[in-house]
């Protein structure tokens, strides 16, 4: 498919009356590199394409993606709605607009097109804060994201690494040992050690959507599958941590009390278990109202309702998580109450040792001139003595 056929396209594309004339004009951004934009145009039988930002929506079978990544940084939320603003208007709305920045779960018909999202109110900065919003309409759809989004995209490359036969790296070998040649890719250890943090392929694995339809259960597909990959991690370092524990260690157990590692974590998992049940919240509904849509075939609706069973699992995961970190935080603040028990007891068994000192040096260093019954035979002391006890009554 070549670009002089699709700009050709692109004219003949219908569009909606209202701002016919804003749609062909050139697109300029006032933000340069802070919004990394990516626009295609599919063919309805399994081709695609890269094309202008020209927002314009697609006629017959063929059907348009443009999305649009918001940079994780420590922007306000108004920022992001400006950035969405240069490059969305025309032909949005502010309504439009507002419907895919705000914060929380959402999904309603906005101005004809279905609108859903599910961002989260965390800094943008973070890495468990997930935005994901998206505009649907027959012939297009407009998707918005914090960040990149693994697999979302699609790049057109000749062929992946997981379909390559593997080899293992030898070590260094020692005098007199056969190095036997079996062929395949030698995998490092540290790609092996990412690849097992993925839950899917690569982007260029991705299939090809036929309909808008395959293209909202991808878009969906991915965000799900980006939640498990930061579990994943997430449960890994967990493993790690445990395995250091308890191999012992004074240095290590009273880092992780000092730098609150694990009530971090369990701040982290509340936020990754926030995001989990805004897609509990708006997926369902998601389903509903596509269902009623003729152009969004019966299978996707399954495949829907099969993200939706992924999205419960991984919140029970999660659960499950956050009871390993509250143990081994409960170990650790028994470890910590039992390190402080040693030493009072260590304060103790030196009390007991000292204070009979200090009781007779005390005695003995006082000074009792004056005192009843120090058989002192000054009459002097003794009237003093009198008229002290008088005074005192």
């Amino acid at each position: 498919m070549g670009s002089d056929d699709v700009n050709e396209e692109e004219t003949d594309a219908t569009s909606p009356t209202r701002d016919h004339h804003l749609l062909r004009r050139p697109f300029r951004t006032r933000y340069p590199g802070q919004v990394r934009l990516k626009a295609y145009i599919f063919d309805g039988f399994g081709e695609y394409c890269d094309k202008d930002w020209d927002l314009i929506q697609g006629n017959g079978k063929k059907f348009c993606w443009y999305h649009v990544e918001l940079p994780k940084g420590n922007q306000k939320l108004s920022q992001s709605a400006q950035y969405l603003i240069d490059v969305l208007c025309p032909p949005l709305k502010l309504q439009d607009i507002l419907s895919l920045v705000s914060n929380g779960p959402y999904c309603a018909h906005v101005d004809g097109a279905l609108v859903f999202r599910v961002n989260s109110p965390g800094p943008a900065s973070s890495k468990f804060t997930f935005r994901l919003a998206a505009r649907i309409t027959e012939n297009s759809v407009i998707t918005v994201s914090l960040g990149r989004v693994p697999r979302l995209g699609f790049s057109p490359v000749g062929q992946s690494l997981l379909t390559e036969i593997p080899s293992v790296e030898s070590p260094s070998p020692k005098f007199g040992d056969e190095m036997v040649d079996r062929g395949g890719i030698v995998i490092k250890e540290h790609v092996l050690d990412f690849l097992l943090t993925m839950n899917h392929s690569e982007e260029a694995d991705n299939p090809v959507p036929r309909s808008v339809s395959n293209l909202v259960v991808h878009v969906i597909d991915t965000h799900v599958d980006h939640l498990e990959d930061v579990v994943t991690k997430l449960e890994i370092g967990l493993d790690s941590v445990e395995l250091d524990l308890d191999k012992g260690g004074f240095s290590l157990k009273k880092q992780l009390l000092n730098d609150r590692r694990f009530p971090k974590m369990l701040l982290d998992l509340q936020r990754l278990l926030q995001v989990i049940a805004h897609g509990e919240q708006v997926f369902p509904r998601v389903k509903e109202k596509c269902s009623t849509k003729s152009w969004f075939a019966n299978e996707d609706i399954n495949s829907l309702e099969e993200l939706i069973g992924r999205l419960r699992r991984l919140k029970d995961n999660v659960g499950f998580i956050s009871n390993r970190v509250k143990a081994v935080q409960a170990g650790l603040d028994s470890w910590q109450a039992e390190q402080i028990n040693r030493k009072l007891y260590c304060l103790s068994f030196l009390s007991i040792i000292f204070l009979p000192l200090s009781i007779i040096t005390g005695v003995f260093g006082m000074n009792v001139g004056g005192v009843p019954w120090t058989q002192q035979k000054d009459p002097k002391l003794k009237i003093g003595n009198l008229t002290i006890a008088l005074k005192s009554v």
